[in-house]
């Protein structure tokens, strides 16, 4: 953890101490589980009453996440789009994260109103329902209507809920700072992951950021055959009310219902895969939750889309290598494969690079005589992404999750047509691609993109070179080399962090009166006499092998 850290830890502390206590009880439960016995089992549950030790890791960590709160939960629903990086296993678990956040009252939701647009809702609205229709993490969502008699959904955002995710950001740095400087933990940049987590956080608080998705995939999709888009309206939002059209469908949740709808649903389902390969393949922008809360069987026989809080933006190089992954998977070609996995993704240092051309051998071989309307393209990308994992290699985070999407999207298709095969819609693309590949228009972009990338380069390296020789000059020029037999500082930080953490501990004691005597907590004062000795003996080791500030 960095120095810069330690201001926002105290500046948090009760909210540390809460975060340390649910992740060592769960933790512990890990631990406890290995055991036959079942006295101590039964003391740790989780907030429904559940023995934590009889639950499997992947569910233990969904409890702790749901426990954490609506940030942790985010994080959770976020990382479930990356199994490259947690595990398929994990990933699934993730899926089935409830927000469970307590809905606000109609007084806080007609105070935010106000506070927003001005005006009381007697005022904007005709007619505006006390019970929210459905209450997410950032915000609920109640039906209404406009003076005008437009039937629209307005999403409320909860008071406060931008001041505690920011504190919880805050929070989730310091541990990722921590996580980095495991070796098992490091290949899979935890840091970067929170930064990408926070920067994706932001948008979502942001409720402008989904009125303006909202307006591109209205305009995008304003003549489809497969899609409605609902309607803004611009005049009722702010960055904490987004006021929409409201959609009258069967949520495809409602399966029965839907299935009594009366209409093709194998043609529905096609009509949806065909509007998301469109998104992806061609506008370069799509919707990254397709599950099937998020849509509605419409009466016209189309798909309403719902919440465009996550949605993703591919560059074109991005979209160039998804779409050479899929084509070498339709092809079965494990050469290019595995040359496209090597080019794109975060390769860890001594990489087999035999072993894996193997096993994506055997990846391409398994599929390679399945008929294409037959073709499972999730179970198959699924394996693909088990086969990253373990080999450590990271995908971008467009990528992993544009290849989730197409996983969620298969599995949202099976549910309205059993026989659905991505695969079969996804065909005709192939085409479409190799054509898109030699179209005069590409190859002038890379012309021009390779003439920018050259000039570029001509500017740099000089600078660079001429950086480099001044420093050897001036004898500047350090060479760092990494060795081993590093065992005494990583003691040493192992030492700091227990004493770190009993010393927050201690804190939190302390500060709650846990077992006092003449109103001081015993547990809380030992722990900080403790911490106190360990932090001397840190200070003696560091004093016997050199100070803390180097000087030349």
């Amino acid at each position: 953890m960095r120095i810069s850290t330690i201001p926002q830890i105290y500046r948090n502390v009760n909210r540390w101490g809460e975060i340390l206590s649910i992740l060592s009880k769960y933790g512990l439960a890990d631990w406890l589980s290995r055991f036959e016995f079942t006295l101590g089992k039964s003391l740790l549950k989780n907030r429904t009453g559940s023995v934590l030790a009889n639950e499997n890791r992947e569910t233990r960590i969904r409890m702790a996440l749901e426990e954490l709160g609506p940030t942790f939960i985010k994080l959770g629903q976020i990382l479930s789009t990356r199994p490259d990086v947690v595990g398929t296993e994990l990933a699934t678990e993730l899926q089935k994260l409830q927000t469970g956040v307590p809905a606000d009252s109609i007084e806080q939701v007609a105070a935010m109103v106000v506070a927003e647009l001005g005006k009381p809702i007697e005022e904007l609205f005709a007619d505006f329902s006390r019970e929210p229709v459905a209450s997410a993490s950032i915000g609920q969502v109640h039906r209404a209507r406009l003076k005008s008699g437009a039937e629209v959904a307005v999403k409320v955002q909860h008071p406060a809920i931008a001041q505690r995710m920011r504190v919880d950001l805050e929070i989730l740095t310091g541990l990722a700072q921590l996580a980095e400087r495991l070796p098992e933990l490091h290949p899979y940049r935890p840091t970067q992951i929170v930064a990408e987590f926070g920067r994706m956080l932001r948008r979502e608080l942001d409720f402008t950021c989904e009125r303006r998705h909202l307006d591109h995939f209205l305009r995008a999709f304003a003549k489809s055959e497969q899609l409605t888009i609902p309607t803004s309206h611009a005049e009722f939002c702010t960055e904490r009310v987004l006021v929409m059209e409201w959609l009258e469908g069967i949520p495809l949740t409602q399966l029965e219902r839907v299935k009594s709808a009366g209409v093709d649903l194998g043609q529905v389902a096609r009509r949806g895969a065909e509007a998301y390969l469109e998104m992806i393949f061609r506008h370069g922008v799509y919707h990254a939750d397709p599950h099937p809360g998020n849509l509605l069987l419409m009466p016209d026989g189309k798909l309403g889309l719902l919440d465009f809080g996550m949605v993703v933006r591919m560059d074109e190089s991005i979209r160039e290598n998804i779409e050479e992954m899929l084509l070498a998977i339709v092809e079965q070609d494990a050469s290019r494969l595995g040359a496209v996995v090597m080019r794109v993704g975060s390769v860890p240092t001594g990489l087999d690079e035999t072993s894996l051309s193997l096993d994506l051998a055997d990846f391409v071989a398994h599929y390679a005589h399945q008929a294409v309307d037959r073709f499972e393209l999730g179970a198959a990308l699924s394996e693909m992404i088990d086969i990253m994992l373990r080999y450590h290699i990271v995908l971008p985070s467009p990528m992993s999750v544009l290849l989730k999407v197409l996983i969620m999207l298969e599995g949202t298709a099976k549910r309205l047509e059993p026989e659905f095969s991505l695969m079969e819609v996804l065909e005709p693309y192939q085409r479409k691609i190799i054509a898109r590949r030699f179209s005069p228009s590409r190859q002038l972009r890379k012309a021009r993109r390779l003439a920018y990338e050259i000039e570029q380069l001509a500017e740099i390296v000089p600078r660079r070179l001429r950086d480099i020789l001044q420093q050897v000059q001036a004898g500047r020029f350090d060479v760092h080399l990494d060795h081993r037999g590093l065992e005494p500082s990583v003691n040493r930080l192992v030492l700091g962090l227990l004493t770190s953490a009993l010393f927050l501990g201690s804190v939190i004691l302390v500060t709650n009166h846990v077992w006092p005597f003449m109103d001081v907590s015993v547990p809380g004062t030992a722990g900080f006499l403790l911490s106190a000795v360990q932090g001397v003996r840190l200070l003696r080791a560091i004093g016997k092998s050199g100070s803390l500030d180097r000087h030349s």
